[in-house]
């Protein structure tokens, strides 16, 4: 790959970077908030690189004539144009590709596909004197993990009979049995995504990756305040909401009542 190519790929790896964190909240598809500093200064470290290697380039060009005093032509180098790779040179423009995405086409982030393949992951073992009180909101907001939590390790039951309200986005079961109200969260980047689902019982499933608020209360199935009882929700209502911003947090409900 030739020099002002190179040059073009650094500049426009480093406008992707800045379009998705600068320009908009692409970024949050593919790692966490806290990254943010990191790639903006990554994005104009090589849109540095790149403008640097083009000013190299073009200044040993005016200072490298050619044999007969004439100027060089374009591509020659002061390497003489010969190609010291050893592998094949399309190969080397396969990496436009990941460029060009982040400047005109992001893929999507992770949903229902990545959730339905993933171990939904294990809540932390809270001890009994860690539970809060429950207010005497209803329906009462939680995040899924601490639903999980109160529905499997909160002996006093304090969930039990409560009208409680989630939310996430729905990840078919395949067994037709109810589907899962799903949150994905990351440690650091989209490929260590973990899941937290909380099985949906009484209502149709709404097409996959659909961000829902779902109203209800526990599904009875094993024994509450155990590692026997399931974390279920017999449905009231589903309602359509807006995916947020960051979707890879396992936050309270995006909706109030």
């Amino acid at each position: 790959m030739r020099r002002p190519v190179q040059a073009l790929l650094l500049a426009l790896s480093g406008l992707g970077l800045l379009r998705a964190t600068l320009l908009s909240d692409l970024y949050l598809r593919y790692v966490k908030e806290g990254m943010r500093p990191l790639l903006v200064a990554s994005g104009v470290v090589l849109l540095a690189l790149g403008a640097a290697e083009g000013w190299s380039y073009a200044a040993r060009l005016r200072r490298a004539p050619a044999a007969d005093g004439s100027p060089a032509p374009p591509g020659d180098t002061p390497d003489h144009g010969h190609d010291h790779g050893h592998g094949p040179p399309w190969v080397a423009w396969l990496l436009f590709l990941p460029a060009l995405s982040l400047l005109f086409w992001a893929p999507p982030a992770l949903g229902a596909y990545t959730a339905s393949r993933e171990t939904p992951q294990a809540v932390p073992v809270t001890d009994q004197d860690d539970f809060d009180p429950l207010p005497a909101t209803s329906p009462l907001p939680l995040t899924l993990g601490d639903f999980t939590r109160r529905v499997q390790q909160d002996r006093s039951r304090a969930v039990q009979g409560r009208t409680v309200l989630m939310a996430g986005f729905v990840t078919p079961d395949g067994s037709g049995d109810g589907w899962y109200l799903t949150r994905l969260i990351l440690n650091c980047c989209a490929a260590d995504a973990q899941s937290v689902k909380v099985r949906v019982h009484g209502v149709a499933a709404p097409k996959a990756d659909t961000w829902v608020a779902v109203t209800g209360t526990w599904h009875p199935s094993g024994t509450l305040g155990t590692s026997s009882a399931e974390a279920g929700l017999d449905a009231r209502t589903v309602e359509r909401i807006a995916r947020p911003s960051n979707g890879y947090t396992d936050g309270p409900p995006l909706v109030t009542r």
